[in-house]
């Protein structure tokens, strides 16, 4: 196993290149029980098509993920994503945390690392992403990394299931002035 290659340092996480090595990690952490209820997806994914997602996103510019690793240890954690519009300059936010570091905090990090990238180096106007009302969770490592609610899909989702409302949240670059 090689070192990470960190694209942005931070505190307790860091943003890097994902490692096709974790994809293993990556495939588990997507079939646990609580990221399948966060995404409202409702089943569980193969390998087969994990692997031939991770093939067809290692080719696509607008679909940078990274790798969210501990700062010390240097241990893979999760993966953010940014699927972007090119034609607009916005991107929809996706984060996949371990299911063992869930609750610690790190997914604020690691979402305000990503905002930065997005409008520091990818130049982006507005990030945004979708989450289930029931997920508080998720609303608080939003809010606390800087997304504001921008409006509601009504009975659009599922929480334990049962339809549930999912809420937009968006992030806009001047709330986000560049690091010097």
């Amino acid at each position: 196993m090689t070192d990470p290659h960190i694209l942005l340092p931070g505190q307790r996480v860091s943003l890097a290149m994902p490692d096709r090595d974790h994809l293993p990690d990556y495939h588990r952490w997507e079939n646990d029980p609580g990221t399948i209820l966060g995404f409202g997806t409702q089943v569980p994914q193969s390998w087969e098509v994990r692997a031939g997602g991770w093939e067809a996103a290692g080719r696509n510019r607008d679909f940078p993920q990274f790798e969210v690793i501990t700062t010390e240890e240097r241990t893979p954690v999760g993966l953010t994503t940014l699927q972007i519009d090119s034609a607009v300059r916005t991107a929809e936010y996706v984060i996949l945390l371990a299911p063992e570091v869930r609750g610690q905090g790190l997914a604020t990090e690691a979402t305000a690392l990503t905002l930065r990238w997005a409008f520091e180096y990818a130049a982006l106007r507005m990030v945004w992403l979708k989450v289930l009302e029931p997920n508080a969770a998720g609303l608080t490592a939003y809010e606390k990394a800087g997304f504001k609610p921008a409006g509601r899909l009504r009975q659009s989702g599922y929480w334990r299931g049962r339809p549930c409302d999912e809420l937009l949240m968006d992030a806009v670059a001047e709330d986000f002035p560049a690091t010097p």
